[in-house]
C-alpha cells in the first residue's frame, strides 16, 4: 500500500499499532487487511508504516513491539506462509535493544496515541468543518494495577471524548469542568478541539496533576495551574486544578461558575459518592445567567425508546437554562451505582440516563479492547421544585 489514500482496515491497523492495542487485536486487523491471512502485502505494510516508522521517530514501547513481531511472525510461520525478511531483522533489532532487568521491565510510563477517526458517512454535514482524524498522544503507565490508575486511560473517558466530538455544539463556547479524575487529559483535549470559551480540569492526586499538565502540553495545549481563584483571569487557556472532592470549599466551587460538569468513571467507591454528590450539587446550583444558556439541539439515537423520552426531554429543556453535568460511568457494582442515584436524590439532583438518547460516532473503529456498550451516559441537573 504506498501514498496517504489507504483502505480503512489499514488506516485501522497503525492506529490500533501506536494506541497499543493488545497484540491479539492487532492480530485480528492485520489478518482483516489480507482477507483472512497475514499476506506479504500486509506484513510490508507492518514494517513500513508500523515498525520502520516508529524506529526512525524514535518512539515506541520495546516489549510492545517486540511482542507484536512475535506474534506476526508465528501467524505467518503457522499458517506455512513466506515471513518477509524485514520482520525478521526489526525482531533482531529489538530484541538486543534491552538488556538486563529493562529487557524484562521496560518502562513504567509510555506513550500510546489515541486517533479519532471520523466516520466517512456524511458526517461532515452533522460534524460541521472538523477534521477527518483528531491525534492525542498520551504519557500514560503501564501500571495500573500498582495503584497508578490516574495515569491510565478507562472505558469512559474514550465515551466521553466520543460524546464530545460526535455533539461539539453542546460544549462550543461553554464554560467546562471536568471534576476530579480528570487524569491522563483525554477529555480536555478533547474539549479543546470544540472550542469552549473555558475548560478546568481537575484531579486531587498531585503526581496525576503534574502528569495531566505534560499531556496538555504534548497536545499543545496552553495550560495553567492554580487556584479556583486565578482561574478566572485567562479565558484562554486549559487551567489545571488540584481539587479533592472531600475537602473542596463551597466558595471556591461557586466561582468556578462552569455551564457544563464532566465526569468519567467517578462512580466507583460508595465512601466518597457523598463527597462528589456534594461537588455536583455546588457547580450545578451556581447562579447563572440565562443569556449563557441558548438552546441547542442534541443529536438523537434513533434507537431512541420512549421510556426514557419523557426525562431525557426535562434534561435537555433544563440544559437549556441552567448548568448540566455529563457523567460517564460503567456499572461495576450495581449496589454503588444505586447508591449514588439514592444520595443524588437527598441532593435534589435530577439523574438520567441518557446513554439511548445521544447519537454517539464510532471515532474509535480500531480499538477492538473498548467495550463501548458497558459505558453508562448520565445527564444531571439541579431538581427545582
Amino acid at each position: 500500500m504506498k501514498g496517504d489514500a489507504i483502505r480503512p482496515a489499514w488506516v485501522h491497523l497503525v492506529s490500533a499499532f501506536h494506541a497499543m492495542e493488545p497484540t491479539d487485536s492487532l492480530i485480528s486487523i492485520s489478518r482483516e487487511c489480507g482477507g483472512g491471512a497475514i499476506t506479504e502485502d500486509v506484513q510490508h505494510f507492518i514494517s513500513d508504516r508500523c515498525i520502520t516508522k516508529t524506529i526512525t521517530d524514535g518512539k515506541g514501547h520495546t516489549p510492545y513491539i517486540k511482542s507484536f513481531l512475535k506474534k506476526v511472525i508465528l501467524e505467518v510461520e503457522s499458517a506455512a506462509d513466506v515471513v518477509i525478511d524485514e520482520l525478521y531483522e526489526q525482531l533482531s533489532f529489538y530484541m538486543t535493544s534491552l538488556k538486563g532487568d529493562d529487557l524484562a521491565k521496560g518502562t513504567s510510563r509510555v506513550i500510546r496515541e489515541i486517533s479519532f477517526l471520523y466516520p466517512t458517512d456524511n458526517i461532515e454535514d452533522q460534524v460541521s468543518q472538523s477534521p477527518r482524524k483528531v491525534v492525542v498522544p498520551l504519557n500514560c503507565s503501564l501500571n495500573m494495577l500498582e495503584g497508578d490508575t490516574g495515569c491510565s486511560i478507562w472505558p469512559s473517558s474514550l465515551f466521553l471524548s466520543e460524546f464530545i466530538l460526535s455533539c461539539p455544539e453542546l460544549f462550543s463556547m461553554k464554560s467546562c469542568f471536568e471534576q476530579l479524575g480528570s487524569g491522563v487529559g483525554l477529555v480536555g483535549i478533547c474539549l479543546a478541539h470544540v472550542k469552549p470559551s473555558k475548560v478546568v480540569l481537575s484531579d486531587g492526586d498531585l503526581s496525576t496533576l503534574a502528569n495531566l499538565k505534560l499531556n496538555l502540553e504534548l497536545n499543545h495545549v496552553n495550560t495553567k495551574f492554580g487556584s479556583s481563584e486565578s482561574i478566572l483571569e485567562d479565558p484562554c487557556k486549559v487551567k489545571c486544578l488540584h481539587l479533592l472532592w472531600e475537602s473542596a470549599v463551597e466558595s471556591d466551587l461557586q466561582d468556578l461558575m462552569p455551564d457544563i460538569v464532566l465526569g468519567a468513571d467517578v462512580i466507583y467507591d460508595p465512601q466518597c459518592i457523598p463527597h462528589l454528590v456534594n461537588v455536583i450539587a455546588t457547580l450545578l446550583t451556581t447562579k447563572k445567567s440565562n443569556s449563557l444558556h441558548k438552546e441547542v439541539p442534541i443529536a438523537l439515537d434513533d434507537q431512541s425508546n420512549s421510556d426514557s423520552s419523557s426525562g431525557y426531554e426535562e434534561f435537555v429543556l433544563a440544559s437549556t437554562t441552567q448548568p448540566v453535568a455529563y457523567i460517564a460511568s460503567v456499572v461495576r457494582n450495581i449496589n454503588t451505582y444505586n447508591y449514588f442515584h439514592k444520595v443524588a436524590l437527598e441532593a435534589n439532583l435530577k439523574v438520567v440516563d441518557i446513554t439511548e438518547n445521544i447519537k454517539i460516532f464510532n471515532f474509535l473503529p480500531y480499538m477492538l479492547s473498548y467495550q463501548r456498550s458497558s459505558v453508562r451516559l448520565l445527564g444531571i441537573y439541579q431538581a427545582f421544585h
